[in-house]
C-alpha cells in the first residue's frame, strides 16, 4: 500500500468519525442509544429508525454488512484475479442498490425533521458534515422520537410454575427471546399451565400476541427457556422419540394437487411414522384413518378435484397418522363455510373425546365455542411481550372478562392501537392473582 492509499484511508476514516460524531448528536435527539452511533450497519439501522424508515433501514443494513464482508476479500485479492473482478460488480450492485435505500431514509429524515427535501442532497453528497449540522444545531429537532420499549415494563410476574401432571400436557415457560437488529425482544414470558388428555383447547390472542411462537416452543419446534412435558415425558430432551406423539396442522397445507388421496397419506405415513414400523402396520394405519376421516371413498381422488372441506380434512389426516397425544391446529376452518367448518370441529371434538389433546387457533371462535372445554388467552402487554391473561373454563371466561363473547374478550386485551381496549396488563395480573389465591387455598 502506497503513500497515497494511506492518505485516502486515513481521509475515510476521519470522514466516519465526524459522520459518528454527528449521528451520535442526532441519535440523542431521537431517542435513540448514541453508542450505535459508531457501530458498522447499526448507525445506518438506527439513522433509519430516526427517519421514521424501519423497514427500509433493515434492508440498507443488510446491504451496508454484506458490502463490508466483499470488500475484504477485494482488498486482499491478487489485482489481476478474475476473483477481484466478480466481487467488484457485485459490490457496484449493492453500492447502487444502497443508495436508492439511502435516498429514501435521507427523505424519511427530512419529513420527521420537518426540512426541505432539497436537505436530502446535502445528506446524500456530504454525510458526514450535513449529519453534525443536523446534531449540533437546536433547529433541527425531530417532531417525532424513536419508540422505545422497556423490557422491564409490562405486567408483573405471577411466580407460578405448574405441576407436572401424569396423563396430560404441562407446559412451563419462564421466557422465548430472540435478538431483532441488535436489539433483545421478549416474545413470550411467564406462561404456566396443565392441559388434562380428553380436553379440546382454544388457542385465543390477538395479532402479535405469541400464538405461533407458542405453538413452536410447546412443540419443541423452536425451544424456549421452559419445560415441556407430554404425559410426563419431556419434548425438549427426548424430541426424536417425541416428535411422533406431537402433530402439528399449519394454516396451508402442502399437499401436491396431482396426487391421489391415498398417495398423500401413504407419503405422510412414511414420513411420520417411526421407521421400525412393517409395511403392513403402515397400510393398516393409511386404511383407519382414511375410514375415520371419511377419505376412504374418494381415496383414488386427486387432491386438487378435492372440495374445501375434503382438503381439509386430508390435511389433518396426515398428521393424525401418527396418532398422536398432543394435536394441534392453526385455522383448520380457514376459508371453510359455517356449515363445513362446524362439522370439522365436531370431528376435532370426537378426537379430543377418544382422549387426545387438541388445541386450536381459530379467528372465529364463537361459532364453535361450545366443543371448546378451556381457553388459552395470549395478549401482549406493555412492553409489547406474549403473556399468559387467562387458561381455564370457557364458561369462567366469561366471568373472568366481563365479556360475552370470544371476540369481545378479544378486543379488550388488544392494543387501543389495534382498535381494542388496552386492558391486557390488567387481565395479565389478575390472572396471576387468581393462581396465587388458588395455591394458596390449595397449600
Amino acid at each position: 500500500m502506497g503513500s497515497m492509499d494511506y492518505i485516502q484511508t486515513i481521509v475515510k476514516l476521519l470522514f466516519w468519525i465526524i459522520e459518528g460524531i454527528g449521528c451520535m448528536m442526532i441519535f440523542k435527539k431521537c431517542n435513540v442509544e448514541s453508542k450505535w452511533a459508531f457501530v458498522p450497519v447499526a448507525r445506518e439501522y438506527y439513522l433509519s429508525r430516526c427517519a421514521d424508515r424501519e423497514k427500509d433501514g433493515r434492508k440498507y443494513a443488510i446491504l451496508v454488512g454484506l458490502e463490508i464482508i466483499l470488500r475484504i476479500p477485494f482488498e486482499f485479492s491478487p489485482q489481476d484475479s478474475m476473483q477481484k473482478g466478480i466481487i467488484a460488480i457485485f459490490v457496484l450492485i449493492i453500492v447502487l442498490t444502497e443508495y436508492l435505500y439511502k435516498l429514501r431514509i435521507f427523505y424519511g429524515l427530512c419529513m420527521v425533521f420537518e426540512k426541505r427535501k432539497r436537505w436530502m442532497f446535502a445528506w446524500f453528497f456530504v454525510e458526514s458534515i450535513t449529519a453534525v449540522i443536523w446534531g449540533r444545531s437546536d433547529k433541527f429537532m425531530p417532531k417525532k422520537l424513536v419508540e422505545k420499549i422497556d423490557l422491564d415494563a409490562g405486567a408483573r410476574l405471577s411466580g407460578a410454575k405448574a405441576e407436572s401432571i401424569e396423563k396430560g400436557l404441562t407446559v412451563n415457560i419462564n421466557e422465548r427471546t430472540t435478538i431483532d437488529f441488535f436489539k433483545r425482544k421478549y416474545l413470550l414470558k411467564d406462561i404456566h399451565l396443565n392441559i388434562p388428555e380428553g380436553h379440546m383447547v382454544l388457542l385465543l390472542g390477538g395479532s402479535g400476541a405469541g400464538k405461533t411462537t407458542f405453538v413452536n416452543a410447546v412443540t419443541g419446534y423452536e425451544k424456549a427457556d421452559a419445560s415441556i412435558l407430554l404425559n410426563n415425558n419431556d419434548i425438549y430432551t427426548q424430541y426424536s422419540r417425541m416428535k411422533y406423539d406431537v402433530g402439528f396442522v399449519p394454516q396451508l397445507d402442502l399437499m401436491r394437487g396431482n396426487d391421489t388421496v391415498l398417495r398423500t397419506l401413504s407419503d405422510a405415513a412414511t414420513l411420520r411414522l417411526p421407521s421400525g414400523v412393517s409395511l403392513a402396520k403402515r397400510k393398516k394405519r393409511v386404511n383407519d384413518v382414511l375410514e375415520e376421516f371419511g377419505l376412504a371413498a374418494i381415496r383414488n381422488s386427486l387432491v386438487e378435484k378435492l372440495s374445501g372441506g375434503q382438503r381439509k380434512r386430508l390435511s389433518i389426516a396426515m398428521e393424525f397418522i401418527s396418532d398422536p397425544s398432543l394435536f394441534i391446529l392453526d385455522e383448520p376452518d380457514s376459508g371453510l363455510d359455517g356449515v363445513v367448518a362446524r362439522g370439522l370441529f365436531e370431528k376435532l371434538r370426537s378426537i379430543a373425546d377418544t382422549g387426545k389433546i387438541v388445541v386450536v387457533i381459530t379467528h372465529t371462535p364463537d361459532r364453535v365455542i361450545d366443543l371448546f372445554d378451556d381457553v388459552i388467552v395470549l395478549a401482549k402487554d406493555a412492553s409489547r411481550t406474549g403473556r399468559l391473561a387467562y387458561y381455564g373454563p370457557v364458561k369462567e371466561a366469561y366471568d373472568f372478562f366481563g365479556k360475552d363473547s370470544m371476540e369481545d374478550i378479544l378486543l379488550s386485551i388488544n392494543q387501543k392501537e389495534e382498535g381494542g381496549e388496552g386492558r391486557a396488563d390488567e387481565f395479565v395480573e389478575k390472572y396471576a392473582d387468581a393462581m396465587a389465591e388458588a395455591e394458596r387455598k390449595a397449600g
